[in-house]
């Protein structure tokens, strides 16, 4: 799944070297995937009212029900 929203974010972006896709706090049924990204790409990862990251959601929502695993994503500017 981290692959995924890797491989999509880096295809949205500005400047794909920049995005760093982690995932925190994983346990049995939890991952959380924090996206760090240039404050450039962060508006464009988001997306106008939030529609992008919600279309990015929609689609883990998906392999949510396949694997039995509950997903939250998070979008945060790369300070490096």
């Amino acid at each position: 799944m981290v692959k995924f929203v890797k491989k999509y974010i880096k295809l949205l972006a500005f400047y794909p070297e920049d995005v760093v896709v982690e995932t925190a706090n994983e346990t049995d049924n939890f991952t959380e995937i924090v996206i760090y990204a240039n404050k450039v790409d962060t508006g464009r990862i988001i997306g106008k009212n939030g529609n992008m990251i919600k279309a990015i959601k929609t689609l883990i929502s998906g392999c949510k029900a396949k694997v039995n695993k509950n997903y939250k994503i998070s979008v945060h500017i790369n300070e490096r």
